[in-house]
């Protein structure tokens, strides 16, 4: 790697303000060409890079809500626009670290401006650490706090069960009843574990509320569905009973008479599981199962009743907000041995305002950060005050490097 293009100023030359703000400018200038340049290519691969940022988002979602939405026509245009922006300043930190070193260089010594090629590979590697700490820890544990609500494990349950009920569903159509009693217990016991995520009831209570019933009544006619392709003309005559059950079961729901839509569900699943004659007690363990499915339907819509809708725009400016953040906050400890060497902040100064420094982390994390708890402040806060030590210790040395050349300088004979 090169070193910037600096070279020692003579001994007693000094910069005008007009020549200092020159040269910031046109500093600044390179560095707005490097964004821009860097940008243009990373709005090619704009698409994949919103996805790839999008990840912590998405995979914090139940799997069905696995989705951003946008609310105007030309959103999704600006957002690939703005993931090109940012990664041409991501890509563009060792432009921008090469051109702060030379900004600075000339009020260095000239041997500590041969450290050019550490600060920008130093300065790169840090940014991308910051960002990949961000990414990887941060990101993934604040948006499963923000996203994931105390429905999330019984929903996860709810549908872990459902899936498995119509497996049982098809083994009653096979006519394996055995094994459809068999699955159809663990799957009852496994919707109901205790834990995180626990469904209430057995599944044996009568009905709470309209979900439930609306569900029971579903399942009925899915368990009736499989025991009349299991039983086929055989069980003809049981079933239409348990038919005509059924509908008076509906007639109820339609006017308002839970208990008699209740009553009606219950003895026409009492019929159905009849037809299988010396196998009735494993259709009704099926239907035990059926129940507690419906049961934790009516628990899931009693608790989730919000969901998230993510926009695109308001999701891609947390994550890149909080990735820069990162990426800045790990640059601390070079900044500050960078004005260690520059003589503009003392090691001893530091240290004596060590307290005041960690409660402004404090301070800076918790205002950053969009939840409001513990973890993730600490997840932000941690990596601020780990640097502000860092970068402490870094001014400390370079003093003491600078201490000991003086003391070299000064003993060493003039000729």
């Amino acid at each position: 790697m090169l070193s910037p293009d600096v070279t020692p100023e003579p001994e007693g030359h000094r910069l005008s303000l007009a020549e200092h703000l020159g040269e910031l400018r046109s500093r600044l200038l390179r560095c707005t060409l490097a964004v821009l340049v860097l940008g243009i290519l990373g709005l090619v691969f704009s698409r994949p890079i919103f996805g790839a940022l999008m990840r912590p988002v998405l995979e914090a979602l139940p799997p069905g809500q696995r989705s951003l939405i946008y609310t105007s026509g030309i959103e999704e245009l600006n957002v690939l626009m703005k993931v090109g922006l940012y990664a041409g300043i991501f890509l563009s930190t060792p432009v921008i670290l090469w051109q702060l070193w030379g900004f600075v260089s000339p009020g260095l010594y000239p041997t500590e401006r041969r450290y050019a090629a550490p600060f920008v590979a130093l300065g790169s590697l840090a940014f991308l650490a910051g960002a990949a700490f961000c990414y990887f820890v941060l990101l993934p544990t604040m948006f499963r706090f923000l996203l994931t609500g105390e429905s999330a494990p019984v929903q996860a349950r709810v549908e872990q069960a459902q899936a498995r009920e119509a497996e049982v569903l098809r083994l009653v159509s096979l006519g394996a009843f055995d094994r459809a009693a068999e699955q159809a217990t663990v799957t009852q016991t496994a919707l109901h574990a205790s834990g995180d995520g626990q469904v209430a009831g057995d599944g044996a209570q009568q009905a709470s509320g309209t979900v439930d019933r609306q569900a029971r009544f579903q399942a009925l006619g899915r368990l009736f569905d499989a025991m009349h392709a299991a039983l086929g003309p055989s069980g003809a005559a049981a079933l239409r009973k348990a038919m005509d059950r059924r509908m008076t079961a509906l007639d109820a729901l339609q006017t308002g008479h839970d208990s008699a839509a209740d009553a009606a569900m219950e003895e026409s699943a009492a019929l159905v599981a009849g037809a299988a004659g010396a196998q009735g007690g494993e259709v009704a363990r099926v239907w035990a199962l059926e129940r507690a499915v419906a049961s934790g339907q009516h628990q899931l819509a009693a608790e989730a009743w919000t969901r998230p809708l993510l926009t695109m725009s308001e999701q891609l400016s947390l994550v890149l907000l909080l990735l820069l953040a990162l990426g800045i906050i790990f640059e601390l400890p070079l900044v500050m041995a960078l004005l260690a060497a520059l003589g503009i902040v003392k090691s001893r100064f530091l240290m004596r305002y060590q307290r005041h420094a960690i409660v402004v982390c404090l301070i800076v994390a918790a205002i950053i950060t969009p939840t409001g708890d513990a973890v993730n402040l600490m997840l932000m806060a941690g990596p601020m005050i780990a640097c502000y030590e860092l970068g402490v210790l870094a001014a400390w040395l370079i003093e003491r490097r600078k201490t000991r050349n003086a003391a070299e300088t000064a003993l060493t004979p003039v000729g």
